[in-house]
C-alpha cells in the first residue's frame, strides 16, 4: 500500500541565534521537558484564585488550535482521518506523549494516551494521586477536535475520565460539544 504523504507530519525547524528562538513550521516554540510541565501544572493546581487549571486548558487550546489549523490549511490536509493522524503526530512531536483518537465525530469522541509525559513526570516527582493532571492535554484535545472539524475554539468540552497518574493503564478523555 502506498504511503500517504499527507499523513506524515512535516517539521521545518529553524533557530535564530541572535534572539535565541526555536521555530517549528514558522511558530516560535519553547523546548522543555516533562519535569517542567509537571512543575507548571502543579503551579496551576495551586492557583485556585485564578483557576489555573482552566487557564492551562485555554492557553493550550488557543495555541494548538492555530498551529493545527494553519498546518492543515498550508499543507492541504482535508480529510478527517488525515487531520487526526497529523494531530496525533504533532502531540508526540511536542513531547507530550503518545495519543490515539479512538473515535471522533462532530458531536465529540474519545481520546486515549498510550503514554503521557505529564503523568510520568508527575509520578516521578510527586507520586500517584487520585485525580487527573493533564490540563494541557485537555486543551490540546479540544483544539484538535475544533481544528479537525473546522469549528471555533471552545466548541468542545474535554474531560479526563481515567488517568495514568491515578493508576489507570491509559489516560482517557471524553469529548463533547460545549
Amino acid at each position: 500500500m502506498p504511503i500517504n504523504k499527507k499523513t506524515e507530519l512535516v517539521i521545518e525547524r529553524t533557530f535564530d541565534p541572535v534572539r535565541s528562538r526555536h521555530s517549528v513550521n514558522g511558530v516560535t516554540h519553547v523546548l522543555h521537558c516533562h519535569h517542567y510541565v509537571t512543575l507548571y501544572t502543579q503551579l496551576a493546581e495551586d492557583c485556585a484564585f485564578l483557576d489555573g487549571k482552566k487557564l492551562l486548558r485555554e492557553v493550550s487550546e488557543d495555541a494548538f488550535f492555530h498551529i493545527l489549523s494553519d498546518y492543515y490549511r498550508k499543507n492541504g490536509i482535508e480529510t478527517i482521518a488525515d487531520r487526526i493522524t497529523i494531530g496525533e503526530q504533532y502531540y508526540a512531536f511536542s513531547g507530550l506523549g503518545q495519543m490515539k483518537v479512538v473515535c471522533a465525530g462532530a458531536g465529540g469522541g474519545e481520546v486515549e494516551l498510550l503514554t503521557s509525559h505529564v503523568d510520568a513526570g508527575w509520578v516521578k516527582k510527586f507520586g500517584q494521586r487520585d485525580h487527573a493532571v493533564n490540563h494541557v492535554t485537555c486543551g490540546y484535545v479540544s483544539a484538535l477536535f475544533a481544528a479537525v472539524f473546522g469549528v471555533e475554539r471552545r466548541s468542545f468540552k474535554v474531560n479526563e475520565v481515567a488517568s495514568i497518574v491515578a493508576g489507570a493503564e491509559r489516560s482517557r478523555f471524553e469529548v463533547v460539544v460545549s
